[in-house]
């Protein structure tokens, strides 16, 4: 199976010819995969080395380090998330899985004006201030600085799927102008010494993400496996230079389905691999205004294809799918696996 390949340059300096026939690859892959290999974002390759550079020396720190910043509350998008205090299956309705073999660090947008209503009366707590931690001191600009591309890649994103899903240009705008961005720098390491997982445990258990869109930066190593049209688990490394684009729940219900949220997973490295294994990855979710109330688009229902999802609001879909994982039981937010929910159970693939 093959991820698409998106060259999102074509969008902001092609003709009308060019950015329609870009918004029909990107129709296609999110009907048919809901990843996509996406070249051409622009975001400098030296702004993402330094990123990985001072996140890969806040994770060498002592662990007491990294727990002293840790979130006060579950429901807190920020800060450090230690080995095995999540597992992401339970996002899905899972009512049970074991815990996930990944580290992380989460951020969301460093400067709120929090005089503004909007973000003063956030209910979710979406907009909590992030919580840096003393050292390494390089880590906060370089972390920000990335974070900011990320953003912008993430909103040109949701003007191409506009027009593939044929609605004006700037139609997704009012949904996302003031949107949940969480971005997690994760940190999967099996040290030489460490000792093997549980049966059917994974560093990051089968998922689909929660919001509209995923930009994903990941090492080319394997790791990270998709489930495809065919029902089966597929590796996916990204090529060099690409970032990886998935979508989430609340795209896939704005669309009735006709776009993937697509299960995937990080699996442990082989048991004869020698030495330690590292990978890293860093996931920056865009995830709409907190009120936004997402119903099925009006270019994706019909009498024959009639709506399959209720009007859902974001901030209430997201924040339950949030604390599943992190308080280990069965989220009932609005799944959108459906079917495809099988292959966590090992059925399928």
């Amino acid at each position: 199976m093959q991820v698409p390949q998106i060259d999102l340059s074509r969008w902001r300096d092609g003709d009308a010819a060019s950015r329609t026939a870009l918004a029909n690859e990107v129709d296609h892959a999110c009907r048919t995969v809901g990843f996509m290999q996406v070249t051409g974002h622009a975001i400098d390759p030296v702004l993402i080395q330094t990123m990985l550079d001072t996140a890969d020396e806040f994770f060498a720190l002592p662990l007491g380090d990294k727990l002293a910043v840790r979130p006060e509350h579950p429901g807190v998008n920020r800060g450090y998330a230690a080995i095995g205090s999540e597992a992401l299956a339970y996002s899905l309705g899972v009512e049970a899985a074991r815990p996930d073999l990944f580290e992380a660090f989460n951020v969301g947008a460093d400067v709120v004006d929090r005089d503004d209503p909007f973000y003063a009366n956030d209910p979710h707590g979406f907009f909590a201030a992030n919580v840096w931690p003393p050292s390494p001191a390089a880590m906060r600009p370089a972390v920000v600085a990335y974070f900011d591309e990320a953003r912008r890649v993430a909103l040109e994103l949701t003007d191409v799927f506009a027009v593939a899903l044929g609605l004006t240009e700037h139609w997704f705008r009012p949904f996302v102008d003031r949107s949940t961005v969480t971005m997690r720098v994760i940190h999967y390491e099996r040290r030489p010494d460490d000792p093997p997982p549980a049966p059917e445990q994974m560093r990051m258990g089968a998922h689909t993400d929660y919001g509209i869109v995923t930009v994903l930066y990941a090492d080319p190593v394997p790791g990270l496996q998709i489930v495809g049209p065919d029902g089966g688990w597929h590796d996916v490394v990204p090529l060099p230079g690409a970032l990886l684009v998935n979508l989430g729940d609340l795209t896939a219900q704005w669309t009735n389905d006709r776009w993937r949220s697509t299960l995937h997973r990080v699996v442990p490295p082989p048991a004869d691999a020698s030495g330690g294994v590292l990978r890293r990855s860093v996931a920056f979710f865009f995830d709409g205004n907190y009120d936004a109330v997402v119903s099925c688009l009006p270019t994706c229902v019909s009498e024959v294809q009639p709506a399959k999802y209720a009007p859902v609001v974001a901030g209430e879909h997201l924040m339950e799918k949030v604390l599943g994982p992190r308080t280990l039981r069965a989220s009932a937010a609005t799944d959108t696996a459906g079917e495809r929910l099988r292959v966590v159970t090992g059925s399928a693939g």
